[in-house]
């Protein structure tokens, strides 16, 4: 489709005006960022699965009733989104201990969680991201009470989603992240999953090996990104299992 004006370019994607009012064009760029932009590369093939995948996270929130900003994919590698205002908190739920919190709490990585953690981390890049609680988002009025009990309700319904299309495809779902956003109707505002979901912004393992199948690949340089990324597609039907391990194709 005709590139329209550029309203905001991240680290993995460049959100563009979209062709009607209230609608934006999400592209997904191949770029790899991790350790707050430390670490970068370009990893090519990456944002065309980046951009399937998420497509078949939200289009399968959509139909379980869970409320996306996804509308439709446009190409290989944009899709068109409803625009909102994002909240700005990343909503982190973690099932398994890994990353960040086996640091801190010194609990070693792939220790079941007693039940599914939600934690917040306030989105700036420049204070790399820290971590929130609630009384910092009421002060600072990031979201009102009534905001933080649907997005704990969005986050553990997107946990449960989540965890059983992974469950069948042998993947176990160690931890996410999500952003959410406001919609307004007239006078009327409800919240929605924004951004993208993706083995960018999940942490998948085997469950049979452990092998990371997660941006943890480029983060360990634990080998090729984009044959993890391959992996989970294909385990998820998105893309052929026939198809080569170099140069994916995938199902239109």
């Amino acid at each position: 489709m005709a590139r329209r004006k550029k309203i905001y370019e991240g680290k993995a994607k460049i959100l563009y005006e979209g062709p009607e009012p209230g609608t934006i064009v999400q592209y997904f760029k191949d770029d790899a960022t991790a350790f707050n932009a430390e670490k970068k590369a370009t990893i090519e093939g990456k944002g065309v699965l980046n951009n399937r995948l998420s497509e078949f996270f939200m289009t399968g929130l959509n139909g379980i009733g869970v409320p996306t900003h996804f509308i439709r994919r446009l190409n290989m590698r944009e899709q068109l989104c409803r625009s909102c205002e994002i909240i700005p908190l990343e909503i982190i739920v973690r099932n398994v201990a890994a990353g960040s919190l086996s640091k801190r709490l010194g609990i070693e990585e792939g220790t079941p969680l007693p039940r599914p953690i939600v934690e917040y981390c306030f989105k700036d890049d420049a204070l790399g991201d820290p971590m929130v609680s609630e009384e910092h988002i009421a002060a600072f009025g990031w979201a009102s009470q009534q905001d933080m009990d649907d997005i704990l309700h969005l986050a553990l319904r997107v946990n449960d989603f989540l965890s059983g299309v992974m469950l069948a495809a042998g993947i176990r779902l160690v931890d996410f992240k999500i952003e959410v956003g406001r919609v307004f109707e007239g006078d009327f505002q409800r919240l929605v999953v924004a951004d993208e979901i993706s083995p960018d912004s999940c942490r998948l393992w085997d469950i049979e090996s452990g092998q990371h199948l997660d941006k943890d690949v480029f983060r360990r340089d634990l080998g090729s990104l984009t044959d993890a990324y391959t992996e989970v597609a294909r385990r998820l039907g998105v893309m052929p299992k026939t198809s080569g391990p170099s140069k994916p194709t995938l199902i239109n």
